[in-house]
């Protein structure tokens, strides 16, 4: 069973290290990319559970409304803030447009169209 497991956490932490510069994904998005839809809070869990030397862009995982998980005002809210900007993405009172910056914009784009 420990195999199981920690198969499961290398796909979710590979689903994290896969996502492009310049673009975010929610937690729940991430956990379905590894085979587990329905997990978005292993996938905050195991955010928090890094392994030692292993260098994930950690910033770029949102909640599903777009929004920085962190509490407005912290050092990591700032930091994830100052991190996303730095790559180009748009941050509005903590949130981010994810029909503009989340990982299927570009083909939610080509299938229906850009936003009004």
């Amino acid at each position: 069973m420990h195999s199981a497991i920690d198969d499961a956490h290398a796909r979710v932490y590979a689903a994290i290290a896969a996502i492009p510069r310049g673009r975010v994904a929610s937690y729940g998005a991430i956990a379905a990319r590894a085979g587990l839809p329905g997990r978005a809070r292993l996938v905050g869990r195991l955010l928090g559970e890094v392994p030692e030397g292993m260098v994930l862009p950690w910033y770029r995982v949102l909640r599903a409304s777009g929004h920085i998980a962190m509490p407005p005002g912290s050092r990591g809210f700032r930091e994830q803030c100052w991190l996303l900007r730095a790559e180009g993405v748009e941050v509005k009172n903590g949130r981010v447009a994810l029909s503009a910056f989340g990982l299927d914009a570009d083909l939610d784009r080509a299938l229906w169209g850009a936003p009004d």
